[in-house]
């Protein structure tokens, strides 16, 4: 990988640039699930350490985020929507922020584990290695299923969250593990499918680039479609109560709604939206408010159970 970023210095960096280089938007997603995680698992937590748990799965997560961006660099800066990110933009060294990430990443599972217990720990650094790794180093400039199987490392929050309490891992967090899972596919392609000329002039093969729109759009509508049962799977196995129940059902059928018109979208003879992709970004937003709210709904759930 050739680097033309070597020239950023410290002093030419912000503590917004550093800041940004957690992914701060994603960050907010995490540190939901994380927490709900924590609260419907069985037993109980100190206020305190629930705090430091939920501080680490934000801190891992914006470690994974940050060594994702150090990878990243060369696709970052030819794509118009990251170009301004720190590396890119030359406002952070490459090298600096991959320290950043690496210290960060070592010290969240390290206080994790002397904050919780090994199992939390555990599944917060296979979080942190799949993100790296599995997703960002192998998956994404080499498979279109990159967005499937990378899916994993942001569906291991609430997992981390119930082990921090239980000390071990359980069908309720599975469940949620699952469906944060085959959420990602719909959430992501929706994305992908109006900015999928950055992904082809960075080369990354995501499924519009590589297997073309209508494609991508039939395969939306099928991972939600799995999603929408799996996601009702804890009333029907009585984890969960009747609030849970229906609020994933007539929430799965409302994202189903949106990504149904994803698909009849008007569109040319080749696949592309004739609307500017307008339901796919009414999709992307209506999966945001989707998993909010469906995780929400599993809090209340449980407080009033």
């Amino acid at each position: 990988m050739s680097d033309n970023f070597a020239a950023a210095t410290t002093s030419d960096s912000s503590a917004g640039d550093w800041f940004a280089l957690l992914k701060p938007r994603v960050l907010t997603l995490v540190v939901f699930t994380g927490a709900i995680g924590m609260l419907v698992a069985p037993g109980h937590i100190h206020p305190v350490i629930a705090l430091t748990a939920i501080l680490c799965i934000t801190v891992g997560a914006g470690a994974a985020g940050t060594i994702n961006m150090w990878y990243d660099r060369d696709i970052d800066a030819i794509m118009h929507r990251t170009s301004k990110r720190p590396i890119p933009a030359g406002r952070i060294a490459p090298s600096e922020a991959l320290t950043f990430g690496v210290t960060l990443a070592v010290g969240s599972v390290m206080v994790m584990y002397l904050a919780t217990n090994l199992a939390a720990a555990a599944v917060l650094a296979l979080s942190i290695a799949f993100y790296v790794f599995v997703y960002t180093m192998w998956l994404k400039r080499r498979t279109p299923q990159n967005i499937v199987i990378g899916g994993a490392a942001g569906a291991f929050p609430p997992v981390i969250g119930w082990a921090a309490v239980t000390g071990g891992v359980d069908v309720m967090p599975l469940l949620m593990f699952a469906a944060i899972f085959f959420w990602t596919p719909p959430h992501f392609w929706s994305l992908s499918l109006w900015a999928s000329g950055d992904y082809e002039r960075a080369g990354v093969p995501m499924l519009p680039v590589v297997a073309g729109a209508r494609e991508t759009r039939r395969q939306i509508v099928i991972y939600t479609l799995l999603l929408v049962p799996i996601s009702v799977l804890p009333w029907l196995l009585h984890l969960t109560g009747p609030i849970y129940g229906v609020s994933a059902l007539v929430l799965g059928l409302v994202f189903l709604a949106s990504v149904i018109g994803v698909a009849f979208d008007k569109q040319d003879p080749t696949g592309i939206s004739l609307t500017k992709d307008k339901p796919a970004k009414l999709a992307f937003k209506v999966s945001l408010y989707y998993l909010f709210v469906l995780f929400a709904a599993l809090a209340v759930d449980h407080w009033v159970a």
